[in-house]
């Protein structure tokens, strides 16, 4: 079995506790996920053993229901969840993990790595599976990160008025 790690990082223009707030709400997935039409059931804040439910998009037009289980919290730092639902890519694990950092003019902002590891069953047809997924896959995460920039963006400026 072929296993593969994509990773992706951003700068968003936002605290560490701020987007912590919303990484850790499963109900907001749909919100800056790029590939979550909807989250279909959930338990609000991420909680070690809990899962919740998205409908996604995957590849061109094809759809999937996956379920994802919180493996792991690092509060601030590291959120470890599983998923299941993405045939043919089995054993997925989503790592966030966030490092506090300063923007160039001194404001604080948040260095976010977020990586995904699966597998692929299907030998050299797998390979060649991977090949044609995996940039759809890295654009996705680089998206996911700019939505969620935006996002936060939004509210800090909602929140000011």
């Amino acid at each position: 079995m072929n296993r593969f790690v994509v990773a992706e990082t951003a700068v968003i223009d936002a605290p560490i506790g701020r987007v912590w707030d919303v990484v850790s709400r499963t109900d907001r997935y749909a919100e800056w996920v790029a590939g979550a039409i909807e989250v279909t059931d959930h338990h609000g804040v991420a909680t070690v053993g809990k899962t919740y439910a998205e409908r996604n998009r995957t590849l061109g037009p094809l759809r999937t229901d996956s379920v994802w289980t919180v493996r792991e919290i690092e509060p601030l730092k590291r959120r470890v969840d599983t998923g299941t639902g993405f045939a043919p890519l089995r054993d997925m694990t989503v790592v966030f993990e966030f490092r506090p950092a300063q923007s160039i003019d001194g404001r604080e902002v948040t260095e976010m790595l977020y990586q995904v590891e699966y597998a692929i069953a299907l030998g050299p047809l797998g390979l060649l599976l991977d090949s044609i997924q995996q940039p759809a896959m890295r654009a996705g995460m680089r998206a996911s990160m700019a939505d969620l920039n935006t996002l936060l963006r939004s509210e800090t400026s909602r929140n000011a008025l």
